[in-house]
């Protein structure tokens, strides 16, 4: 099943990566039923251009707001600035929503950022489909 993101959220995720780097960019897209309402910019507690971890304040402030409206993590998105825009060995072991999307963006070539969407269970990697919607 794909994806469903609007484009402003997809602009939105190319423009953090790029205001980050040279460190690694995250965030949480939540929302309802498969639709996306809401992106959080995230500050990368690892401060790296290798690793990131969704400072954990940020991390309880987002899930609050999901408990409040009844969203819930549809993407976590983050950044890789050197490499592919595909999940690393680190990325598969720390995989801790099998319901959500993970959405990288590689900066490997800055001037033609790629994302791709991947479905991560049980250590397993399956890219998926993203659509792109109005907004």
């Amino acid at each position: 099943m794909a994806l469903r993101l609007p484009k402003s959220f997809l602009d939105e995720m190319v423009a953090h990566a790029l205001a980050e780097a040279p460190n690694e960019c995250c965030g949480i897209v939540a929302g309802a039923d498969g639709q996306a309402a809401k992106l959080f910019r995230c500050r990368n507690a690892e401060e790296s251009p290798y690793r990131y971890q969704v400072d954990p304040n940020d991390l309880f402030r987002v899930y609050r707001e999901c408990e409040q409206k009844g969203w819930d993590f549809l993407a976590i998105y983050h950044s890789h600035t050197f490499s592919d825009a595909y999940p690393s060995p680190t990325d598969v072991r720390l995989a801790f929503w099998p319901e959500a999307y993970y959405v990288l963006i590689s900066l490997k070539d800055p001037q033609r950022p790629v994302v791709r969407a991947f479905r991560i269970r049980d250590g397993q990697v399956q890219e998926e489909e993203i659509e792109t919607l109005e907004g």
